[in-house]
């Protein structure tokens, strides 16, 4: 087991809590924009472990510090070709289908 943050430690697929309860996280696959890929070392996609977008997100950062910063000014995601502009909360599987894009802005 490795201590992942305060309080947790990783256990297979998810990530057991100080409390004692499991929190399950899949391996979900994503997929990155052509502008990306340069950060990641030419990856077209990328594993990690996440339950919503925004750990998502957090976990894409902690593999590739550098998304850090086209992550923060702003992204969209793609899940089985609905895009989410908002909405860290938004569930994922490891069946979800999903994209990291630029963000798309309504006018």
């Amino acid at each position: 087991m490795v201590l992942v943050a305060s309080g947790c430690v990783r256990a297979g697929q998810g990530i057991l809590l100080a409390d004692g309860i499991m929190s399950y996280r899949p391996l979900v696959t994503v997929h990155l924009w052509s502008g990306l890929r340069s950060l990641a070392g030419g990856r077209e996609a990328i594993q990690v472990r996440a339950a919503t977008v925004g750990q998502m997100l957090d976990a894409l950062v902690a593999e590739i510090p550098a998304l850090e910063e086209p992550i923060e000014a702003g992204v969209s995601v793609s899940i089985d070709g609905k895009i989410y502009a908002q909405g860290l909360t938004q569930p994922v599987t490891e069946d979800n289908e999903i994209y990291l894009l630029q963000r798309i802005k309504g006018g």
